[in-house]
């Protein structure tokens, strides 16, 4: 059996682990590198874990001093995708906080699950080069996160 064009490992802290659905993330993140026409194979790490690690990842590498919900780690190379033979290309890292991710989903009114979903979207999205940095950067990147998430836009 061929292994899966596009491979998602994550790495989940202990205490929140009973509470992570992998299997659907894995797949949301596969559905949306197909959507994308991500080559193939390709790899995106993904890894939940605390505010304070957030904290700590947004200070090294993007010398913000405040934690955040999801922070993404592109391949830092002019010629993206590019891995030696046999072994698969690496997109990138996405890191999302759980503690905040609950947070979040309490404050709208959704569940943890759908929150997740939306932050590892959200992060994967950057990974393939969307922004948001200008209004209309944003609506275009906010129109794909729900589309892709089978939402109609807001």
């Amino acid at each position: 059996m061929p292994a899966p064009a596009y491979r998602v490992t994550f790495t989940v802290a202990p205490p929140y682990r009973p509470r992570v659905r992998v299997r659907s993330l894995a797949a949301l993140v596969r559905r949306a590198l197909a959507s994308e026409g991500a080559p193939q194979p390709l790899v995106v790490s993904v890894a939940i874990t605390d505010d304070e690690t957030v904290l700590e990842l947004n200070r090294r590498y993007r010398g913000e001093d405040a934690s955040t919900d999801v922070l993404s780690f592109g391949l830092d190379s002019d010629e993206k995708f590019v891995a030696a033979a046999g072994v698969d290309a690496q997109l990138g890292d996405v890191v999302i906080s759980y503690p905040t991710a609950r947070r979040q989903a309490r404050e709208a009114g959704h569940s943890l699950d759908d929150e997740l979903a939306h932050l590892l979207l959200h992060g994967v999205l950057h990974l393939l080069g969307y922004d948001h940095e200008a209004p209309r950067e944003a609506k275009a990147m906010r129109a794909r996160e729900e589309a892709l998430l089978g939402r109609a836009a807001h």
